[in-house]
């Protein structure tokens, strides 16, 4: 049985060596593509970012069954959402992709040297030309999605009508209102006000809600590999979960359940998520991994004892979470 909220995957995995990623070969991304395909689901989410541009490429190899990709344009230096610039980053995405259009173009963060109306006009002229279905937004405050939408309105260009944002148990800061520089950010009402769907990533904390972290060294190349780019960032994010992730894993045993599973299964069943948002996004470095999670994405909902401690195991992290948004 499909699960109640859709399911993508994500190819952050996917790169050639040497770009801090873990399947770097086309074989070994078919094969979960296969898996993913195989139990009825049909979309692939990807960026520019991701194996410093080689994860596109190694998309554009597979056969992906009639499945679609949606990507993301990061602005890794001031004017990358400039309109030429953009397009240039736009191109490339289109170059690597080779067979695939593009479903869902994302604006992958704030570029906020670069006035949101030049953005927002050059990406009009993308979708007016074809090159992609639909806009996305990602890592933005909510006051900046409801400026978005009421330039793109105003001047009749394509809205966005998706948002990725980081959720998981014990991520749920897009769920509640919080002062920043005195302005109230609360993310999801903005985005059912406008209609626009929201994608969850990190939605196991970047493996942390497996709970295997709590007794083995990171694996090499993984999230929370020190020796990564973002080692660091992960455990400066995650570590101070420890003690609430323990205790949620014995749990979980109590029940006869594993904790990845038990996360999955709140994200489906005791979310914010609903059947018509636009999903959450999967990852896993092996086909196995991946059925593994779509099985446990699809069994029903959770005990009320293990709902009651993510919520206030939540409560507990909620002071050391970081904001949704790219600041």
């Amino acid at each position: 049985m499909p699960s109640r909220v859709p399911l993508l995957y994500g190819t952050g995995g996917f790169g050639v060596v040497g770009t801090e990623t873990r399947i770097h070969e086309p074989a070994q991304a078919q094969e979960l593509v296969d898996v993913f395909v195989k139990h009825g689901y049909s979309r692939f989410d990807t960026a520019r970012y991701y194996g410093q541009g080689t994860s596109e490429k190694i998309i554009a190899q597979l056969d992906l069954k009639g499945a679609t990709v949606d990507t993301k344009i990061i602005p890794l230096k001031p004017g990358d959402h400039a309109p030429a610039r953009l397009r240039e980053l736009f191109a490339e995405s289109v170059e690597a992709l080779g067979p695939y259009k593009i479903r869902v173009l994302y604006l992958h963060a704030p570029d906020r040297s670069v006035p949101i109306e030049d953005t927002l006009r050059a990406v009009n002229e993308l979708h007016k030309e074809g090159k992609f279905e639909a806009f996305g937004l990602s890592n933005f405050f909510s006051w900046e999605v409801a400026e978005i939408v009421t330039i793109a309105k105003k001047n009749g260009w394509i809205p966005p009508t998706f948002y990725q944002g980081t959720y998981s148990a014990l991520d749920r800061s897009v769920e509640y209102e919080r002062l920043l520089l005195n302005i109230v950010c609360r993310l999801i009402p903005c985005l059912r006000k406008f209609g626009i769907r929201f994608v969850a990533y990190s939605t196991m904390a970047g493996g942390y809600l497996t709970g295997k972290l709590l007794d083995a060294a990171p694996t090499p190349g993984s999230h929370f590999d020190s020796n990564t780019k973002w080692g660091a960032w992960y455990h400066m994010k995650y570590d101070h979960l420890a003690p609430l992730v323990k205790d949620l894993k014995e749990l979980a045993a109590k029940h006869n359940l594993r904790l990845g599973q038990v996360a999955l299964r709140w994200l489906q069943h005791h979310s914010i998520l609903t059947p018509e948002d636009g999903g959450a996004i999967l990852g896993a470095s092996s086909a196995q991994q991946l059925e593994q999670s779509i099985l446990d994405s699809e069994e029903g909902p959770l005990p009320e004892e293990i709902v009651n401690a993510l919520d206030e195991a939540w409560k507990k992290a909620k002071a050391g979470a970081a904001y949704y948004a790219r600041a």
